[in-house]
């Protein structure tokens, strides 16, 4: 060791040096030191919020949005049945009539061409209980609908007539005839000719007198027929009744 200098500063007299530590126990400080800075910070890692949670709010727009396209899926669905359930039944009302049906469903005008001269209801204080429509005599008639003849021939009043029944139990007299072409028990058909118009019984001029009756008591012809297609006063003949006479 060198000999200090009595010109030398006396800064460590009454000092005791502390001795360096080894390199290994500086490196065990130091690793030390990181270990509890990366506990640290893991344990205040651990107060964040989890970055997979949702947000509730957001979750329930998802589902609300879920439930909305399903709700429109259903309606697309439903809206298509309808649309093929309202093409059937297109395909159904357009759908081709047999002659049988068609005959079986038809109603005809009773004439080709006439003049309706006179209404049901109270004339000359009684109930005129049918309509009149005037033609030419011997002017073909035909039957209105189809049924059975339940009578036919010369009847009081009513001159020649020929009583039809529907096969809903309705009833169709055709009165004052010139001529009668069917007889009692006969099937007729719509359109079918049965008669000629005449002048007979309780007559005031050659035309043709049509009566209907249901559940046995007399009905206005005019309201009757256009129910079932056949407008007396416009002289218009049901679409099945034209489906029938072609």
């Amino acid at each position: 060791m060198r000999q200090r200098l009595s010109s030398e500063p006396d800064r460590y007299r009454g000092r005791r040096r502390v001795p360096t530590p080894p390199r290994s126990r500086y490196a065990a400080v130091v690793t030390s030191a990181f270990v509890g800075a990366g506990v640290v910070a893991l344990g205040s890692a651990s107060q964040l919020p989890d970055a997979k949670a949702v947000n509730p709010t957001v979750l329930q727009n998802l589902e609300e949005a879920a439930t909305a396209q399903e709700a429109l899926a259903e309606r697309s669905a439903d809206s298509g049945d309808r649309a093929s359930r309202g093409e059937e039944r297109t395909v159904a009302a357009t759908a081709p009539v047999s002659e049988e049906e068609a005959a079986a469903q038809a109603w005809h005008l009773p004439l080709e061409d006439y003049e309706f001269t006179a209404p049901y209801g109270i004339r000359f204080g009684k109930l005129h209980a049918g309509i009149d429509l005037a033609a030419p005599e011997g002017t073909p008639y035909k039957a209105v609908h189809g049924g059975e003849v339940t009578s036919a021939g010369y009847n009081g009043g009513y001159g020649y007539s020929i009583t039809v029944k529907h096969d809903d139990g309705t009833e169709m007299i055709y009165a004052h005839s010139r001529r009668l072409l069917v007889q009692a028990g006969d099937q007729v058909q719509a359109g079918q000719i049965i008669g000629e118009v005449g002048n007979t019984g309780y007559s005031y001029g050659t035309h043709l007198h049509l009566e209907v009756h249901v559940d046995g008591s007399p009905t206005d012809p005019i309201g009757f027929l256009r129910d079932h297609g056949v407008d007396i006063k416009l002289k218009i003949d049901s679409v099945l009744g034209t489906l029938a006479a072609s």
